[in-house]
């Protein structure tokens, strides 16, 4: 047998051995320089972020509300090229396998543009909160003090697939002195691109850098870059998945807001007006499941099961809602499915609810502190002891009385747009609007005293 023959295997097998190790090495190279490509993008973001700080704290209320106004007409102007954009998105989604409540979220229509552009123009309208004096006094030395609002700097909004969340995250850093770094979702990346392109060139018309607003790009590393630049971005917030606002929370050496999961529940109480509590469930469930302020619990009093389970099951199923009871609800109507331990944890996000009997107000309000998430918890009774028994006892933003969760929005607050509805115990909690985007400085004015 020729040499060639004998030996070609061999020498087949060497140099496809020396082919792999040439690609792995070159695998790794351009990995390692796309992380320094994306690092130092990332790092010259946030740098110019903070050179434009100074020129937003010097802008006064009617430059601010100018440059929203711009923002808000240039919306307007782009509305088609962002609606483009994202139907390339939103078919991204549709073909990825992407669950219909996320698919809601990201979902832009004429008519959430709108609201866009509208929500820019109610941030104009609202008092600035940068020079509010929160108090102020004079100290027996004739010192006066006062404490006044002050920006916070440079603020990065990590976010899922909401891109409404890019012009009120944009309006309330701009109406409160603050400098934007967007980190949106992968799977709204064109939207989150043709809106920022528009909120950019508005702040340009108006005069303002361009910089106040940016998109941070890239992959998971370009987070954990955000989450580690301490000196250059001031105050983090998450706004998303239990994953993402976990991650933020225990891996940032940034200062950082804890926005939380929305697994909110509607107690039925035995004085409640069952009408007045299905109109509340139902506009609570069904009006937009997919939101954080949407219940997913409902736990009813023993006293009224019978009759309040029945009129919810008849009304949820017409709503194409499943719900998902405990034996005692299972054993008052076989179309509720059963509902396993995991499920009262759940955040469902969609066209499911679980349900529960309860056997007084004390049970029930155990269940919210073992399965709540702090966000908003509702109450349907006309019993002022309950209520007010209620409202002392469950830990959450928002406890209500006799009205939807749906009400827990910065919007509905009055409080314009807002950048997310803060489960934490710090100064910002609940629906966070301008006021909770800044931070206070005190303003020491004397007459030459000294300390004794």
């Amino acid at each position: 047998m020729p040499w060639g023959q004998r030996h070609g295997g061999r020498w087949r097998l060497v140099l496809l051995r020396h082919l792999l190790s040439w690609w792995t090495n070159c695998r790794f190279e351009l990995i390692w320089l796309y992380h320094q490509v994306m690092t130092t993008a990332f790092v010259s973001q946030a740098q110019a972020a903070k050179a434009v700080c100074p020129q937003l704290r010097r802008a006064d209320r009617a430059t601010k509300d100018a440059a929203l106004r711009a923002m808000a007409e240039q919306v307007r102007t782009d509305s088609a090229t962002i609606l483009t954009a994202n139907e390339t998105d939103v078919s991204r989604g549709r073909t990825a396998g992407m669950s219909q409540a996320m698919l809601d979220r990201l979902t832009l229509t004429p008519q959430r543009v709108e609201a866009m552009a509208c929500g820019l123009e109610d941030l104009a309208r609202l008092a600035d909160p940068v020079g509010e004096v929160v108090r102020g006094w004079t100290t027996p030395q004739g010192v006066h003090i006062e404490q006044v609002r002050v920006p916070i700097g440079v603020i990065g909004i990590i976010y899922e697939a909401r891109p409404n969340v890019t012009t009120d995250a944009a309006g309330i850093c701009l109406k409160s002195g603050n400098v934007a770094l967007l980190r949106g979702s992968s799977s709204a990346l064109d939207s989150n691109r043709a809106i920022v392109a528009a909120l950019r060139a508005g702040l340009t018309r108006a005069g303002m850098p361009a910089d106040l607003v940016s998109l941070v790009e890239g992959g998971h590393e370009v987070t954990g870059e955000m989450m580690q630049a301490r000196g250059l971005v001031d105050l983090l917030i998450p706004r998303g998945g239990k994953g993402l606002i976990q991650r933020v929370v225990t891996g940032s050496a940034v200062p950082v807001i804890e926005t939380g999961l929305g697994n909110c529940h509607l107690v039925i109480d035995a004085d409640a007006d069952l009408d007045m509590a299905l109109r509340i469930a139902r506009n609570a469930k069904v009006q937009r499941p997919s939101v954080c302020n949407a219940i997913e619990t409902v736990l009813i009093h023993a006293d009224i099961a019978p009759q309040a389970i029945a009129a919810l099951t008849d009304q949820m199923v017409a709503d194409g809602v499943t719900l998902h009871g405990d034996p005692r609800a299972v054993a008052l109507d076989n179309r509720i499915v059963p509902a396993t331990a995991e499920e009262y944890e759940a955040e469902y996000l969609s066209l499911d609810l679980a349900v529960k009997v309860v056997d007084n107000l004390d049970e029930a309000i155990a269940h919210i502190a073992q399965y709540g998430t702090g966000h908003s918890e509702t109450i349907v009774t006309n019993s002022v002891v309950a209520a007010q028994e209620f409202t002392a006892m469950v830990d959450a933003a928002a406890v209500l009385v006799n009205a939807s969760s749906r009400f827990v929005d910065g919007g509905q607050f009055g409080f314009g747009a807002e950048i997310g509805i803060s489960t934490q115990k710090m100064h910002a909690r609940g629906p966070m609007g301008l006021p909770e985007m800044t931070t206070t400085s005190y303003r020491v004015v004397g007459t030459g005293q000294i300390r004794s």
